[in-house]
């Protein structure tokens, strides 16, 4: 065979491994590659009624509650079929950017969460930031619940809004509800009554053991409301905020969450003792998994993760974690990472 049918016949052979070589890196940096992510506003049409057994008033009125969906922009912009949701409910006297804390990238609970292909829905409640209520005793954390269910069930059909253009907003398969403080009391309180979500995050949740320092806050807002009505503070100064909240959040974070601190409407600190109450008696009919989260050193809780989880008996799955050192603000905590490790792992167990 002369020289030229030599290459000739090992030249398809070596086309092929040329063609091997520049695809497989390609296709592995394509593997390893972050997913683009997406932030979008997102408004939903609530009525604020309660309908528990230990109903407290709402307006009856419908509301705009807003929020901002968090995730792969592919899942946000409803391009990859449904997909799984995280509600992410605030606690009193913070906001939806307690979960989305955008100038602090490390502590940015919802784009961390994205990253590792999660998408979330960071709401903030009636009565706050971009949903805000003239009269706060014109809600009511019962009303809370009720809204919560509502906004689960419109994330299920799709029956919500982009605040901007007219993409189609995605639908949900789950839907998984984290909450912190009494953001989580709300949690806990809608997936027991109406059973609607496939599991439950709750950080620094108290059930029925608040601490004496959180009952001290209480009575100092019922005070407050009962003298002034409409909204009060949660933490009389700063110096009372942070140690709420905070163990070991760095500084410019803790500057970052007080310039931020929402003020509680009354309707929701009248409520607080039912609420309770109502968390108490309806523990035992979650039916879904439990994560409960709890700092070492959170101010507001009075027994561990392991006594707290104790409550949810009618759950098939229920995992406890304390964050050593950590306070009540875990995603904000300089524990935030490990935080969040336990949650992914959580979830990728559902």
């Amino acid at each position: 065979m002369t020289k030229l049918g030599s290459r000739l016949v090992l030249l398809p052979a070596f086309l092929a491994l040329v063609a091997a070589t520049l695809a497989t890196p390609a296709s592995a940096d394509a593997a390893q590659r972050p997913a683009r992510l997406a932030s979008r506003q997102v408004v939903f049409e609530l009525v604020n009624q309660g309908d528990g057994l230990l109903r407290c008033r709402g307006d009856d009125r419908t509301y705009r509650v807003h929020g901002r969906l968090v995730g792969p922009r592919r899942d946000v912009l409803g391009r990859g079929g449904s997909t799984r949701i995280n509600v992410l409910v605030h606690d009193v006297g913070t906001g939806g950017w307690f979960w989305n804390l955008r100038r602090h990238p490390r502590y940015d609970y919802a784009t961390q969460l994205a990253r590792r292909g999660q998408t979330s829905l960071v709401l903030d409640r009636l009565g706050y930031d971009s949903s805000p209520l003239a009269d706060g005793d014109d809600t009511c954390l019962d009303a809370q619940a009720a809204m919560l269910h509502q906004v689960v069930q419109h994330l299920r059909s799709g029956r919500y809004d982009f605040t901007r253009g007219r993409v189609t907003t995605p639908h949900a398969s789950q839907v998984v509800v984290h909450g912190h403080g009494v953001g989580a009391t709300i949690a806990q309180v809608e997936a027991a009554r109406y059973d609607d979500v496939h599991g439950l995050v709750l950080m620094s949740w108290a059930g029925d053991s608040p601490s004496a320092v959180a009952v001290e806050q209480a009575r100092q807002q019922s005070a407050v409301c009962a003298r002034d009505g409409g909204y009060a503070a949660y933490g009389a100064t700063v110096a009372d905020y942070r140690r709420l909240l905070f163990a070991t959040a760095p500084r410019r974070v803790q500057e970052s969450a007080v310039r931020q601190r929402n003020a509680t409407p009354c309707g929701d600190v009248a409520s607080l003792g039912p609420a309770i109450l109502a968390a108490s008696a309806s523990a035992r009919r979650v039916e879904v998994p439990v994560l409960v989260l709890s700092g070492s050193r959170d101010a507001r809780v009075s027994r561990s993760a392991a006594e707290s989880a104790s409550a949810f008996r009618g759950s098939p799955w229920v995992t406890a974690r304390t964050i050593a050192g950590a306070g009540s603000a875990l995603p904000l905590e300089r524990s935030a990472p490990r935080t969040r490790r336990l949650v992914l792992q959580w979830l990728r167990g559902l």
